[in-house]
C-alpha cells in the first residue's frame, strides 16, 4: 500500500508540474518570419496566432500572392518554434523520459 501511496503522489506532483506548464505555454510567444523579415506572425505557446504584421511595400495587387504565401511561412516558422519550445518543456517535465509517439498531453 506504501507504493501505491507514493505514485498516487507523484501522479499528482506531475499533474501540477503539467498544469504549470500550460500556463507557461499560454503566457510564452513566438514570432516567426518570411520574406527577410517582411511578413511576421506571431503565436501563443499552444500556437494560437495572435498577430500578423506585414510591411507597408508588399501591399500592391501584384503581390497578392507572394503575400500570402509569406503569411503561411511565417506561419510555419512560428509554428515550429512553439513546438520546439514545447518539445523542451516535455523533456523538462518528464526529466527526459521518451515518450510514446503521438502521445498526447491535454494541450
Amino acid at each position: 500500500m506504501k507504493n501505491l501511496a507514493g505514485m498516487m503522489k507523484q501522479a499528482q506532483q506531475m499533474q501540477s508540474k503539467m498544469a504549470e506548464m500550460q500556463e507557461v505555454l499560454e503566457a510564452a510567444e513566438h514570432e516567426g518570419s518570411a520574406g527577410a523579415g517582411l511578413v511576421r506572425v506571431r503565436l501563443n505557446g499552444k500556437g494560437e496566432l495572435k498577430k500578423v504584421s506585414i510591411d507597408p511595400s508588399l501591399f500592391s495587387a501584384e503581390e497578392k500572392e507572394v503575400v500570402e504565401d509569406l503569411i503561411v511561412a511565417a506561419h510555419a516558422d512560428a509554428s515550429a518554434r512553439v513546438a520546439q519550445m514545447r518539445d523542451e518543456e516535455m523533456k523538462e517535465l518528464t526529466g527526459g523520459l521518451p515518450l510514446p509517439d503521438g502521445f498526447k498531453m491535454p494541450f
